[in-house]
């Protein structure tokens, strides 16, 4: 009798939902796991796509703001090129583009990396990442107040341990609340992914509405997932601020009573 009973109940939710609901949420829920497995491929290449070129971004953000001769060119042309291109631009040449050399596809990397999707979009992510971070890191850097390299410098700090220990801390801190939006950015941007066949959450939401013939039901369940990923960073940076940057957060007036 219960079984009856809740099988009646899915069958009359299932009704209103594609006869009377503007948006048909059991069709939604019934392919939530696509939705859900489209989240882990997002999150996979922005995540690492991020801590890579995180970690390529700090010695060429020392090398520009030290102005060192030789290295300084190149790197701002590197930068200049991914900052003042398309993401979408830089994913397909990678996809699309390193198969027109013969000498790159008889290369040892073809097979294993540039021939497939994944990787390709990697490489870009990562190179276009690296290119935004290197910038407002070297900004960051160049901005490092004097007084605290001076007072390093009279405690007798080398150069690099004074680079180790007092000016990147410095410059990561004051540099995390534009490293937030570049995180923002990078999962925005990583729609992309599905214009090269990769089933990142956009990818899914397409793949629905083309399977239905539906017009807006796969892009609504995909806006909302991206917006729940927004929101867990934003408050995930915001902790983080709250815990690195107190120290320049204004404090109460002393009490004169």
């Amino acid at each position: 009798m219960a079984n009856t009973s809740e099988r009646t109940f899915w069958d009359y939710l299932a009704y209103v939902s594609e006869n009377h609901s503007p948006i048909d949420f059991v069709l939604i829920a019934d392919h939530l796991d696509k939705f859900l497995y489209g989240t882990l491929v997002t999150l996979e290449i922005t995540v690492l796509s991020l801590l890579i070129g995180g970690v390529l971004a700090i010695p060429l953000a020392i090398a520009r703001a030290q102005r060192q001769r030789g290295l300084n060119g190149a790197i701002l042309g590197f930068t200049y090129f991914f900052r003042g291109t398309p993401l979408l631009v830089q994913t397909y040449l990678f996809y699309y583009g390193l198969a027109q050399f013969e000498f790159i596809r008889e290369s040892f990397l073809w097979a294993p990396i540039l021939s497939k999707a994944w990787w390709c979009a990697l490489i870009a992510f990562t190179l276009n990442t690296a290119a935004y971070t290197t910038e407002f890191l070297r900004g960051a850097i160049e901005n490092t107040p004097r007084g605290e390299i001076e007072a390093a410098r009279a405690c007798g700090m080398s150069r690099l341990t004074l680079l180790w220990r007092i000016v990147l801390p410095s410059a990561f801190r004051r540099a995390l609340p534009a490293y937030s939006n570049e995180v923002i950015f990078m999962l925005h941007s990583s729609v992309v992914l599905s214009t090269i066949t990769i089933q990142d959450i956009l990818g899914v939401g397409r793949w629905l509405n083309g399977r239905y013939y539906l017009a807006y039901e796969g892009f609504i369940t995909a806006m909302i997932f991206y917006m729940i990923l927004v929101f867990i960073i934003s408050r995930g940076f915001r902790w983080w601020e709250n815990r690195w940057l107190a120290h320049l957060r204004p404090r109460p007036l002393l009490s004169t009573q």
